[in-house]
């Protein structure tokens, strides 16, 4: 295996890591006014991801810089070709992070609904974004000979690209509802599992309907058997969902996010980013990778920095492990 292999492969797991964990991030915020019905409810919402939603992003920083330093060929086009969503994007975290610092600073109720609109908002535009990003890298881009978009800011904004988009919408949908009840008691902790075993099905469509248009134009015989694992992880987590197990359902839905990811970077080896004009302009792993003595580089550098931040990240989980609810709520202090 080559190292422009391997670092493609790095790719898709820095993007799975993200899904993964910034899903749920997501979910909680877009079920912050459906779930939480007082204050309190809401503020016990943001504490199950209070210590851990600012490492999360981290994943898409290291999704995005990777690509840019092993893959400049494939970052540059991608990234140039879909800027107008990723603004949107940006601004979505931006105001979702300084929501979550500034919502419980002053104690009045207006105050605090004006900021968690923006939680919601910042919730449901990134997975959009992210979402229409990674099935434009799967589907391809109207790509010249140098490797430039052709046409307008939103050739990348098409049916099946929005079906990408509203994939990713409906994992972290039904990720977030049972994340909820993996970390909540009481009341709250019933009405998420009562929603995601209610919405999964209905939320995973599009999912399952995107990665057979993948499967369908370039899946290989193997990825038919990830895009098969896929929907039987998520017959797995609605099973367990009904019967009252979270924790297996919360680690189904790993499963189904593992195995979707697998599916569609399958499908797009070995290019990164096809054109739709031609084939023969497609950018494939060998044309758009850095030289291989920067390859060597960033692999020594990512053997000792990688499983540091994965402890630490690990580590912060554990201590942040156990179910809260609104018995753990303290009183309004803000002035």
């Amino acid at each position: 295996m080559t190292l422009e292999t391997i670092w493609f492969c790095l790719v898709a797991l820095f993007w799975l890591g993200y899904l993964f964990l910034e899903g749920f991030d997501f979910g909680v915020g877009m079920l912050l006014p459906i779930l939480g019905r007082d204050n309190t409810e809401r503020r016990v919402m943001v504490n199950t991801i209070g210590p851990v939603w600012d490492g999360n992003e981290v994943w898409l920083i290291v999704a995005a810089g990777v690509m840019f330093a092993a893959f400049p060929a494939w970052y540059a086009s991608l990234f140039s070709a879909a800027y107008l969503p990723l603004l949107l994007v940006l601004v979505g975290l931006i105001g979702r992070g300084v929501a979550f610092e500034y919502r419980g600073k002053v104690d009045s109720e207006r105050w605090r609904r004006t900021w968690d609109r923006v939680i919601v908002f910042g919730s449901w535009i990134p997975p959009l974004g992210v979402g229409l990003l990674l099935a434009t890298t799967v589907l391809g881009l109207p790509l010249d000979a140098a490797g430039n978009r052709v046409g307008s800011a939103f050739a990348s904004v098409r049916w099946d690209t929005v079906l990408g988009a509203l994939a990713v919408v409906g994992f972290a949908l039904t990720h977030g509802a049972a994340f909820l009840a993996l970390k909540t008691t009481g009341e709250l902790r019933e009405r998420a599992r009562v929603l995601a075993y209610r919405i999964l099905p209905v939320a995973l469509l599009p999912l399952a309907a995107f990665l057979v248009v993948v499967q369908s134009r370039t899946g290989k015989v193997w990825t038919l058997v990830t895009l098969v694992i896929v929907l039987v992880a998520a017959v797995v987590a609605w099973w367990r969902l009904r019967v009252d197990r979270d924790g297996q359902a919360f680690a189904a839905l790993g499963v189904a996010v593992a195995a979707a990811v697998v599916t569609i970077f399958g499908a797009l080896y070995p290019n990164v980013l096809p054109s739709t004009l031609d084939p023969a302009h497609s950018l494939t792993i060998a044309g758009a990778a850095s030289s291989h003595y920067t390859l060597v580089v960033m692999s020594w550098v990512s053997v000792f920095g990688a499983p540091a931040v994965l402890v630490y990240q690990g580590w912060t989980y554990w201590v942040f492990r156990k179910r809260i609810g609104t018995q753990h709520i303290p009183a309004v202090h803000a002035p």
